[in-house]
C-alpha cells in the first residue's frame, strides 16, 4: 500500500485495514462491516465516485474507529453507540482516549458484578 496523504480519501479497503477488520476464517481485510456500518449510522458518509466505489475521508474514518471501539472493545449495543453519536454535545469532541478513560470495557464490568454478586450471596449465606 503506498503512503497517501492524511488528507487523502481512502478506498473501503484502505479503511478496513487501517480498523484491522480481519475475516475470522479468511484472515484478509474485510469491507462488509463498514458496509454494514454505513445503513446503521448515519454519521458515516462516503462518498461515492468511479461508478459507486466508496471513498472515505479523515473524518469519516475517524467516526469508524469510534464505533469499532465503541461497538467491538466496549461491548456497546448499536442503539447505545447511535445515542452517543447522536448527542450534539459529542460531535467532533469525542475523543477516543475520553471515550476510554470515562468508561469501563464491557467483560471488566461483568467479572465486577460477578464478584459483587458473589460477595453479596456469601453475605446471605453467613446470617
Amino acid at each position: 500500500m503506498t503512503d497517501k496523504s492524511e488528507k487523502a480519501y481512502k478506498t473501503i479497503g484502505e479503511v478496513a485495514e487501517i480498523l484491522k477488520l480481519k475475516s475470522k476464517n479468511k484472515g484478509v481485510f474485510s469491507t462488509h462491516t463498514i458496509r454494514f456500518w454505513e445503513t446503521q449510522f448515519k454519521q458515516v458518509k462516503p462518498k461515492l465516485l468511479n461508478s459507486n466505489r466508496r471513498y472515505y475521508d479523515q473524518k469519516t474514518i475517524n467516526i469508524l474507529k469510534k464505533i469499532k471501539f465503541l461497538l467491538k472493545d466496549q461491548g456497546i449495543t448499536i442503539n447505545g453507540v447511535k445515542k452517543i453519536l447522536d448527542n450534539p454535545s459529542n460531535n467532533d469532541t469525542l475523543n477516543l482516549d475520553e471515550i476510554s478513560n470515562n468508561s469501563i470495557r464491557a467483560d471488566v464490568f461483568k467479572n465486577k458484578v460477578l464478584k459483587i454478586s458473589k460477595i453479596v450471596k456469601n453475605l446471605k449465606n453467613y446470617k
